[in-house]
């Protein structure tokens, strides 16, 4: 026969084997009696077991017999096709773990093609094409951040040649190294050269066995892309089984402004605050019932408490449990045996989250900001809005009151307490994956610098200190100020914190863009005030001073610190040339009389991914 009446059979036989059933038929005795059982996989892998009625079993195991006389029919018909023609055509059906090639694989990654692309899918598509051998890729981060996508972004953009040699794997938590072994070896004897293996750290010897894909299929010219959501497991494996095997190692925990803004088309500033951290759009629409899926990460306080809970307490923990039979837990071990390392790890990041909050307000309610509100309320031009809102309220009574509520509690439920130690661990950990990033606070000239944490994912913040400052409503004092008071105090505070948070971003994106080899980018305290962020270009011997503001309007109150001639002086000696003194905010770029810069934020934080 010529190969096209061969796959022309091979299509006729495929389309028979779709309707006839799976697995086999067992049989149990119980109670004395024969019970007979239709034995089969379901899509996941799990196995099934379906009981039969006695006239059914005669009539099953015909069509499953009739199953295995046309699949071996299949097979005979296939090793007159080259290796990779037959593989692409028949299917995956004798593969250990879940496996996509061909017109199944073509179907998964299709809905993706035309989606924008991340910043990084460049590093991916090298390796791909390049000339590194030996090694391994590897994509990981925190759920809904873009890896599975990345990987199906290029595998839609192969060209046929190279389509027909790639495969897709989607590892399950009961799938093993040995099981993967197996497949790897059979897509190798078929001629196929580009492996994507997806949730790979679901595998509970991964992290002492990962070698085998760099130093055996890698080295024999496979390119294996390795991902997953398990950061945790990763850093153990690239530290140990995978150190010095894989390049390049992508990270897409961290999601800069500019990116989201170009990836999901959302351009404010704001709905990045809120929802930032995870590739979903329209988050913020609370018209739409869509919103109220697992989809949306940071919608309330529960939805991130959830998301805290699997897509990082159960990452650590899982990560730990795999590395080295738990032996890496070292001092988290007795949280572990109490079953309280979650618990302590969410309790962790909540209170990092309170701290920050009840420093916004604390700042926030004695600052100069405060009594510029009052100042600009009092003198507003539309009679509507003007108010002596803040004039009224007990400033004193409210901050106290407010940070006896963002205490954390349920202490007394801890059997075991959590030590500095623990903090310590637990903070580590948090580092690596990339959750935290430590931007430090030098205080004046020859000062100290203090430890400074900046959540990478913004939405988990904002949405905790939303849900935080909310539960004044429940509180006696506030309940009996008036609505329209208390409406203002709350936006107020919550205008305090986007403040503060976008000071975050800021210092932390401009810390990770800038090569830190010929910057330091850090925030500069001293005695009456602070300069938001301080960037010493260490080759010109000179800095530049930001202000960072949430206003969309110029006031020069905004700059008194770039203003103050006595802190200037105090900069130059150890920083060099004051080269641009500038306001960060949500208006237009504008320059003032006094040489002020006023750029607009997005504009900076987009042109820092540029």
């Amino acid at each position: 026969m010529s190969e096209q009446e061969i796959l022309n059979l091979i299509a006729k036989i495929k389309e028979e084997l779709s309707v006839l059933p799976v697995g086999c038929i067992s049989k149990k005795t119980i109670y004395g009696k024969i019970r007979y059982y239709h034995q089969y996989k379901d899509a996941s892998g799990k196995m099934k077991y379906v009981m039969l009625r006695d006239e059914e079993v005669d009539s099953l195991r015909e069509q499953i017999e009739h199953r295995k006389e046309l699949e071996f029919k299949l097979r005979r018909l296939s090793t007159s096709l080259p290796k990779v023609t037959a593989e692409y055509l028949i299917g995956p059906d004798n593969y250990e773990c879940q496996t996509r090639i061909g017109k199944t694989l073509k179907t998964f990654v299709e809905p993706v093609k035309r989606w924008e692309r991340r910043s990084d899918f460049g590093k991916l598509i090298a390796y791909l094409y390049g000339n590194e051998h030996d090694r391994v890729c590897v994509i990981y981060g925190l759920r809904r951040t873009g890896k599975s996508t990345m990987i199906r972004q290029a595998i839609a953009d192969m060209k046929s040649e190279d389509f027909k040699r790639a495969a897709y794997i989607k590892i399950r938590t009961d799938d093993n190294m040995s099981m993967l072994n197996a497949d790897l070896k059979r897509l190798e004897k078929n001629g196929f050269r580009y492996v994507f293996i997806d949730e790979v750290t679901l595998m509970s010897d991964f992290i002492d066995s990962a070698s085998i894909l760099s130093d055996i299929f890698a080295a024999c010219g496979m390119k294996i892309v390795l991902s997953g959501t398990d950061s945790l497991g990763f850093w153990f494996a690239l530290n140990n089984e995978l150190y010095d095997r894989a390049k390049p190692v992508i990270s897409t925990t961290f999601i800069p402004f500019g990116e989201f803004s170009r990836v999901l088309h959302i351009h404010s500033i704001d709905d990045y605050i809120c929802y930032g951290g995870t590739l979903r759009a329209g988050e913020t629409d609370f018209d739409d019932d869509d919103v109220f899926a697992d989809d949306a990460s940071f919608r309330d306080d529960e939805t991130t408490r959830r998301y805290i809970d699997t897509a990082i307490c159960k990452n650590i923990q899982h990560s730990l449990e795999c590395y080295k039979d738990g032996s890496s837990f070292a001092r988290l071990y007795e949280l572990y045996e109490k079953k309280e390392l979650t618990s302590a790890i969410n309790r962790i990041i909540e209170d990092m989250n309170h701290r920050f909050v009840v420093d916004v307000l604390t700042r926030e309610f004695v600052s100069h900001d405060l009594g510029l509100a009052k100042s600009n309320l009092n003198r507003e031009r539309d009679q509507s809005k003007r108010t002596n809102i803040l004039d009224i309220v007990d400033v004193n009574a409210i901050t106290k009151r407010l940070k006896d509520l963002l205490d954390i509690k349920n202490k007394e439920e801890q059997s075991i307490g959590i030590t500095e130690t623990h903090v310590a661990e637990i903070k580590r950990y948090l580092k690596a994956l990339d959750l935290i990033v430590d931007c430090p606070i030098e205080y004046g000239i020859g000062g100290e610098r203090t430890e400074h944490i900046i959540f990478t994912q913004p939405g988990m913040r904002y949405c905790q200190a939303q849900a935080l400052i909310y539960s004044l409503k429940k509180d006696e004092f506030f309940n009996v100020i008036e609505e329209n008071t208390r409406q203002y105090v709350i936006e107020r505070i919550l205008e305090g914190v986007r403040g503060r948070m976008l000071e975050d971003i800021v210092l932390l994106e401009t810390y990770r863009a800038l090569d830190k080899r010929n910057y330091l980018v850090f925030k500069y305290s001293f005695g009456n005030g602070e300069f938001d962020m301080v960037v010493y270009d260490k080759k010109e011997n000179s800095c530049k001073l930001y202000e960072i503001k949430h206003s969309t309007e110029i006031v020069r109150e905004q700059a008194r610190h770039l203003l103050n001639e006595e802190q200037l002086k105090n900069v130059s000696p150890k920083y060099g040339k004051i080269a641009e003194r500038c306001v960060l905010y949500r208006g237009k770029d504008s320059v003032t009389e006094e040489g002020i810069l006023y750029k607009n934020v997005e504009d900076y934080l987009v042109g820092l991914s540029d």
